[in-house]
């Protein structure tokens, strides 16, 4: 499939889809990693390229930092999903996947916490409004 050619919104359509196929299915109380790894291979399964633990540089001044954070997933270069399985999403939450669309130039983001008893009570669509 190629979905090099679909808006950021359109794979936040599908990507959603898919999260909510993988809470149901494995429940709120799994740590995050289980969460990713298998988002991860769904997404791969579905044709879609992407990226795991993308690294992102951090630059001040005249230091560079290769790896100064890491995007949980990149979905076509150009979705950012930030996962987590946690109380409650913070504002902490909201400003790392803020800082992710600002460093890699990204338009949107989906904070998506698998630890909630639906997945719609724990989805946030992040824009970069930059």
């Amino acid at each position: 499939m190629d979905f090099g050619l679909h808006s950021e919104d359109e794979l936040a359509s599908k990507v959603i889809g898919m999260a909510i196929d993988v809470h149901t299915k494995l429940r709120p109380g799994l740590l995050e990693n289980a969460y990713k790894q298998v988002m991860a291979r769904k997404l791969q399964n579905a044709g879609f390229f992407i990226e795991v633990e993308k690294a992102l540089p951090l630059e001040l001044d005249d230091i560079r930092i290769a790896m100064a954070y890491k995007i949980d997933i990149l979905v076509e270069r150009k979705l950012v999903l930030e996962l987590k399985s946690v109380e409650r999403l913070s504002d902490l939450h909201m400003a790392q996947t803020l800082n992710y669309l600002k460093l890699g130039k990204y338009k949107l983001a989906l904070l998506i916490n698998f630890n909630v008893t639906r997945l719609k009570f724990g989805l946030q669509r992040v824009i970069n409004s930059k």
